[in-house]
């Protein structure tokens, strides 16, 4: 069997197409992107949906909804970091992934390749209509990414309540419940990985080029000291990552399906094939090299990297998982911002803060300060979810409305919502405000079944409710 492509080579050959001369650059151009958080399900997601529709020639249905749209892959995928280049560093984690699949953070994508920036001339600018846009981890694109290419979606794949957005008819259009959104792209592309990916695409990425373009972009080749094996343990490494970490090492009772546990199944089942051929011995870290992977050890690797926000300033715990939406309003659009973070309030004051609620109090205002640049975020959230020190899984909400519209969403929301979540005044209210000076709440959140992706729904109703004259 040779040798199939690599990771590396295959982002090397979308970046010779990316950035060729506009006379002999491919068109449309295809990318897959992922939410505009940049976690890591959605890094990775999309780094592997684009790999595996590049290299994948096979055609499937789609596997939800009275979609019977023929998917088609087999063209070069571009696959999109959505944060700024120079926010890598806040996500060692995703560093550490990449490096198990022999990648370097140069070697992605990210927004200044496809919006432009200080260092990008016009020569090699991008017009919207020369693309097409897959959406990883979201059915809806937004920020400056959705000004700019939002009409240009031909589909999604996703794990988040359905926005209506994408059309019904679309290319390809999966929402489904899933823990990790890269559960259901290892699952939908499970034959590809399983049968053509493993003999079909050794010489693929060249050819790529020549089928979609205008000349020679100079690409480069597998290695042949990169075994089809060890291809397939970078690439399961890569799945792995953000599958243990959003189900809790599938511990997660509420959050992992059965999704999560076939595509971990036939991920684990490319390393102990690769290490099989290997019969080599590690500690068990299950990072690149062949290592001997055990999931606990993996799984805590990336979750210690992923928790690590010990040297980090406040803006930056802030911004490092963010997601912003803005609801469409009769006088003005009404914002709402929010911030998970991977550790507990009690770490943030007590620790970080040196016990001093203020400090936290004013980072925090200084971040909806700085969020107001496009108009007043109404609604500034910070989301915990982290295990407490007997293992036990927590979560914990602040919401801080800070403007009247804002006021009267959050205590809608509070009214709707509190006891489903199981909202409990967090140590006293000592992070509450009350009173003319704006409203602030902060609780341990019991129901810790849901998470952003239940509760920014529910904020998003309420601001709508409100923007409606509710």
């Amino acid at each position: 069997m040779p040798p199939r492509t690599s990771l590396k080579t295959f982002l090397s050959t979308a970046r010779a197409a990316l950035t060729a001369p506009s006379s002999k650059r491919a068109s449309p151009l295809t990318f897959v992107v992922g939410n505009e958080s940049a976690d890591l399900d959605s890094l990775c997601s999309a780094l592997l949906l684009a790999y595996f529709r590049t290299y994948s020639p096979l055609t499937k249905r789609a596997s939800s909804g009275n979609n019977d749209r023929v998917d088609i892959a087999n063209t070069l995928h571009i696959p999109i970091c959505h944060l700024q280049r120079a926010d890598l560093a806040l996500r060692p984690e995703f560093a550490a992934v990449l490096r198990d699949a022999d990648v370097k953070g140069e070697d992605v994508f990210t927004l200044e390749d496809v919006l432009g920036g200080s260092n990008n001339d016009k020569k090699h600018s991008i017009r919207p209509e020369d693309t097409r846009w897959l959406l990883v981890d979201h059915n809806a694109m937004t920020g400056a990414l959705g000004k700019v290419f939002g009409s240009r979606v031909f589909g999604c794949v996703d794990h988040h309540a359905d926005e209506d957005v994408v059309p019904r008819d679309a290319e390809i259009r999966v929402i489904e419940k899933s823990g990790s959104c890269m559960s259901l792209v290892v699952e939908r592309y499970a034959d590809s990985w399983e049968v053509v990916l493993g003999s079909s695409n050794a010489n693929n990425s060249s050819s790529l080029l020549r089928g979609n373009g205008k000349g020679d972009q100079g690409t480069t080749t597998t290695t042949m000291s990169e075994s089809s094996s060890e291809i397939d343990a970078q690439l399961a490494r890569l799945a792995l990552a953000p599958i243990l970490i959003d189900t809790t090492n599938l511990g997660d009772k509420n959050k992992t399906t059965a999704h999560d546990e076939r595509a971990v199944s036939l991920a684990e089942g490319k390393l102990a094939a690769h290490l099989e051929e290997k019969k080599d011995d590690g500690e068990g870290g299950g990072g690149g090299g062949g290592e001997k992977y055990d999931r606990n050890n993996f799984f805590k690797r990336i979750m210690d990297l992923k928790e690590n926000i010990a040297d980090m300033s406040f803006r930056d715990v802030f911004r490092k998982d963010y997601k912003e939406w803005w609801i469409e309003g009769a006088a003005q659009d009404l914002g709402l911002g929010t911030s998970s973070v991977p550790r507990g309030f009690d770490y943030l004051v007590d620790t970080k803060s040196s016990g001093d609620a203020a400090v936290f109090v004013d980072a925090l205002e200084d971040w909806g300060e700085e969020k107001d640049e496009r108009g007043k975020m109404d609604l500034v959230v910070v989301l915990t979810g982290f295990q407490d020190g007997d293992g036990e899984f927590r979560r914990e909400l602040l919401v801080w409305a800070r403007s009247e519209a804002g006021v009267r969403a959050a205590k809608l929301f509070e009214e709707k919502w509190a006891d489903k979540l199981g909202l409990e005044t967090w140590r006293d209210g000592v992070l509450d405000l009350k009173g003319d000076d704006g409203w602030r709440r902060c609780w341990a959140q019991r129901a810790v079944e849901h998470s952003r992706k239940q509760i920014a729904p529910m904020l998003r109703d309420a601001l709508k409710e409100i923007a409606g004259g509710g």
